[in-house]
This record gives structure tokens, C-alpha cells and sequence, in this order.
């Protein structure tokens, strides 16, 4: 069994291992995300994910990325922290941080077999012309209903304001 830290590559570390599990005949599996307060909902879609494949890589936003698009008071824990928690997760063979807006150009280094995104996201995936280019498929996984990060927090502010 594999360390939590030896789950956790960089792009050429990962590019390399991709390399060697394609020679070795194994489907490679890709989703990405920020997975920022790990929930039931992260951990049913990640276990769909691993379903596409033989392994599933996870690109995950570093924290520079999150705060671009979620605002400056996301992420709530630091990306060494999600990512071990992500590593820590036995459908999750591999982790990488990201640090662009979106994936397209880790997604063209690892050339993954499948891509997975959440169904909210069919309207642009990042990536996907780059893996049919190359004979890949992207697979829509559906959303837990009521479980978001951003509902969490709400529900956790809702719950311990000041009601005075």
C-alpha cells in the first residue's frame, strides 16, 4: 500500500506514471474539482468515477485557482489538506494540484481515457476535445441532491450565527 504522500504527484511525476500504466494496458479515469470540505456527495461521485476505469487520477484546484472562481473566503481548508484527504480515499489512486482556471492542459499531459464530470457541468467540459481527440470518452456522473460544499457552509453559518 502506497503512502498518502506517494498518491500525491506533481504534473511530470504524474505524466510518467501515465505513461506506464497505458503500456501496462490500464483504463486511465479523470475528474478534477475542489473538493473543499470533503462530503457524501464528493465521495459518491469520486466512487463513479473509479467505476470508468481501471484508476482514477483526481486534478484538484490549488488554492489560487479556487479562490478565482469561488471567491477570496474559498477555499475553506488548504490544498495539502485536500489533498490528502483525497489520497487518503481508496477509489482515488492519484492526486495532482492544479493551479490554472481549469484542467485542459493537465488533462493534455496525462491523456486520460475517460474524463468524468458532474452532470452540472454538460454544457462545457474541460478537456473533452482533447480526449476524444485521442480515442477517450467523457462520462457525466449525476449530483447528490442537497449535498454541495456551498450548501454545507450556508447550513453550518445558518446554524451558529449570532441569533441575538
Amino acid at each position: 500500500m502506497r503512502t498518502l504522500e506517494a498518491k500525491i504527484l506533481t504534473r511530470p511525476a504524474l505524466q510518467a506514471e501515465c505513461g506506464r500504466l497505458r503500456q501496462a494496458g490500464r483504463k486511465i479515469v479523470f475528474t478534477n474539482g475542489s473538493f473543499d470540505l470533503l462530503h457524501d456527495g464528493h465521495v459518491t461521485y469520486l466512487q463513479f468515477a473509479r467505476e470508468q476505469g481501471d484508476l482514477l487520477i483526481v486534478g484538484l484546484n490549488s488554492d489560487a485557482s479556487v479562490r478565482r472562481y469561488k471567491g477570496p473566503q474559498r477555499p475553506i481548508l488548504e490544498q495539502e489538506h485536500r489533498a490528502r484527504m483525497l489520497a487518503a480515499l481508496e477509489v482515488v489512486d492519484y492526486v495532482c494540484i492544479f493551479d490554472e482556471d481549469e484542467p485542459r492542459d493537465l488533462i493534455a499531459a496525462l491523456l486520460p481515457d475517460v474524463l468524468v464530470k458532474a452532470e452540472d457541468w454538460a454544457h462545457y467540459v474541460s478537456g473533452r476535445d482533447v480526449v476524444e481527440a485521442h480515442g477517450g470518452k467523457v462520462v457525466l456522473a449525476k449530483m447528490v441532491a442537497g449535498l454541495s460544499t456551498t450548501e454545507l457552509v450556508r447550513r453550518v453559518l445558518a446554524a451558529y450565527s449570532d441569533k441575538s
